[in-house]
């Protein structure tokens, strides 16, 4: 079987709705007593919002944590990585209780100095973790 492949990607991404059913022609619709849909198969978007830099001046994370109170977040180095662990538990009225929760890691670059890492959160919601580059025998002081 021969694919056609468009020259670059719709804005959107990958059709995967149209290009699923046709390759996996026994997931789409009923199968024995089960009842298959290809949406099983296609990937969640990620719907968190992070931006990483990093540059002469430091490495910088920034993460939307409006969901989350800051004694809710969890920020840790472990090894190369900075790991961001966030959970929120709410009780409801009556038994239930609802539980919000993610884990984000981020390599960080070399060169940067891990032991003074920081982090806060902005008034808005936004989780901003940073780090400065570590200070080279060949890096100079301007003054």
């Amino acid at each position: 079987m021969d694919f056609i492949l468009p020259p670059t990607l719709p804005a959107g991404g990958i059709p995967w709705e149209k290009v699923l059913p046709p390759l996996i022609p026994r997931l789409n619709g009923t199968y024995g007593q089960y009842n298959w849909s290809p949406k099983l198969l296609i990937p969640e978007t990620d719907n968190s919002s992070a931006e990483v830099n990093c540059d002469d001046t430091g490495f910088t994370v920034q993460v939307d944590v409006k969901n989350f109170n800051p004694e809710d977040l969890m920020v840790k180095v472990i090894g190369d990585f900075v790991e961001v662990q966030g959970k929120h538990e709410e009780r409801k009225d009556g038994p239930g209780f609802t539980t919000r929760q993610f884990n984000r890691r981020y390599r960080i670059p070399k060169g940067v100095d891990t032991m003074a890492l920081e982090s806060a959160v902005s008034p808005d919601g936004i989780l901003i973790i940073s780090a400065p580059m570590l200070q080279t025998d060949n890096s100079r002081s301007l003054t």
